[in-house]
């Protein structure tokens, strides 16, 4: 299933040949795939965190609701380039979480990362969801502007050591419906 998007300008992601869609079959393995592979190669995490992908995966494939949780592949030239998911938060009706950002450097500069964290964004709003969370860590900053850009907050920083590395883990925070508590 596409996203239905308003008419675009030859500025805009879709006119440069981006389109997003629901998962084709293996894509769900792709977006593990690609996790793994680019963590490791960009910031030296280890397979912990491919396993991790591969089990937020996992569940997804195993059990979601189709009218409140979606993956979306965002693809250029026929290839897949790019993911992201909308969850329920567990435990905390009325929450999504955005999870497993991912855009391949072949389609980076194209504005394709803005493009999926506001389609769920619009998803979330559109099925009744009164926030968005998130969880990040502080080596990622240009997910982290484009979260930035898309009116969330920051609401809490932990270190950890996860993926082989020291990090400092972030929770984010995005209120979709007046009267939400920020």
């Amino acid at each position: 299933m596409d996203t239905p998007t308003a008419p675009r300008t030859p500025e805009d992601p879709e006119a440069k040949g981006v389109r997003l869609r629901d998962p084709g079959p293996g894509e769900l393995g792709w977006i593990v795939q690609r996790h793994g592979a680019l963590y490791a190669a960009e910031y030296g995490w280890n397979a912990e965190f491919e396993g991790l992908v591969a089990r937020i995966v996992a569940d997804f494939a195993e059990d979601h609701d189709p009218y409140l949780e979606r993956v979306w592949i965002a693809e250029l030239d026929g290839r897949p380039v790019g993911s992201v998911m909308c969850v329920r938060e567990d435990g905390a009706p009325g929450t999504a979480r955005l999870r497993l950002l991912l855009v391949d450097p072949e389609g980076r500069g194209r504005g394709i990362g803005g493009l999926l964290v506001d389609t769920v964004v619009a998803f979330a709003r559109s099925v009744g969801y009164r926030e968005l969370v998130l969880w990040t860590n502080d080596v990622l900053t240009d997910a982290r502007e484009l979260y930035l850009r898309a009116g969330f907050t920051l609401v809490a920083e932990r270190p950890h050591r996860s993926y082989g590395v020291s990090l400092i883990g972030q929770d984010w925070r995005l209120p979709l419906q007046d009267g939400s508590p920020r």
